[in-house]
């Protein structure tokens, strides 16, 4: 078998993610198939690339040499299909790319952007993984990217990309069944939560090291749950487990969201972008207001979130001046 750049790419993803299930999910195929398509590529060289053991995937010596020499291959040869993409759509017009994490500001930004730049095509790809959409970003595949990093868990950067602070530390809440003992306080106690099941993504990059970091630094070693978030909403409403959600996040009526006590769970929401990247050019900073604006305009329609905004005095709540 010969080595192509897609099974280069698998090998990026692998050392990554540290897992094969994370790597799959990212790369969009089959736990089993990426497996599979691992061990032809490790019969191939004749040696195994990766160690595997109970917490994940580890590089072998071996392997970090192969990664060494792939990741170059890889990341040229996205910038070059980018390149050419973007030279075979010029006569098109203007196009700016976003990627994002989940983000209740997104519909407000879009619609914002979309009114400020008519004719520019705007097109949206979402991920879990923060770190995937800055490879992409500095690969040239997208404009800007909107993420988060998680409070202990600093993202890997590419070189060259431009940072923006949206919210240097936004609190994470708790979703738990509507009837849940302690959805009837305003804020929630750590240990009011010590004897529920707890769901977190594993895919989504820090969250499961910050939520065990806080649940530790507590005391506390509640069963937890690995799996979506769609699949938590609907544990959640039936009372099978509770989740970190974020602050913004609407109201359900089967459901409470209520901020943790002191806000030990936390991220921080960041805008990246490439220097004369698509139809962000010169206009970053309006591209940042309207950004700055939906998340504003998120916040305040989140009954908890106010109330948190308002009891910290939050810059937030005063729109700049035009």
């Amino acid at each position: 078998m010969e080595l192509e750049v897609r099974h280069l790419r698998a090998l990026c993803a692998i050392a990554d993610a540290g897992s094969l299930h994370k790597a799959a999910r990212q790369l969009g195929m089959s736990q089993p198939s990426l497996t599979t398509q691992l061990r032809r590529i490790e019969n191939a060289l004749g040696a195994e690339l990766f160690s595997r053991e109970r917490t994940g995937c580890r590089p072998t010596p071996l392997g970090r040499s192969v990664l060494s020499r792939a990741r170059p291959l890889v990341s040229g040869m996205a910038a070059l299909v980018a390149e050419a993409r973007v030279a075979a759509g010029l006569a098109d017009g203007p196009r700016l790319r976003i990627g994002s994490t989940a983000s209740r500001a997104l519909v407000g930004w879009l619609r914002r952007l979309r009114n400020r730049l008519p004719g520019t095509d705007i097109s949206l790809h979402m991920d879990v993984s923060a770190n995937a959409l800055l490879r992409m970003l500095a690969a040239g595949q997208l404009d800007v990217a909107f993420v988060h990093e998680v409070e202990g868990c600093p993202l890997l950067v590419p070189e060259g990309l431009e940072r923006r602070v949206l919210v240097e530390r936004e609190p994470q809440f708790i979703s738990m069944a509507r009837d849940h003992p302690a959805a009837g306080s305003p804020v929630v106690e750590l240990a009011d939560l010590a004897e529920d099941r707890w769901m977190v993504d594993p895919t989504v990059d820090g969250e499961w090291d910050g939520l065990r970091r806080v649940l530790g630094a507590a005391g506390l070693n509640p069963p937890v749950l690995h799996g979506d978030y769609l699949t938590a909403a609907s544990l959640i409403a039936v009372g099978e487990a509770v989740a970190p959600c974020q602050p913004t996040s609407g109201p359900r009526e089967d459901m409470a969201i209520r901020p943790l006590r002191d806000d030990p769970l936390a991220v921080r929401l960041l805008l990246f972008s490439r220097p004369g990247a698509g139809a962000v050019g010169s206009g970053r900073d309006e591209v940042f207001a309207d950004l700055e604006a939906s998340y504003r305009e998120a916040a305040l329609r989140a009954v908890d979130y106010r109330r948190w905004l308002t009891a910290h005095k939050s810059p937030l709540l005063h729109a700049p001046a035009a």
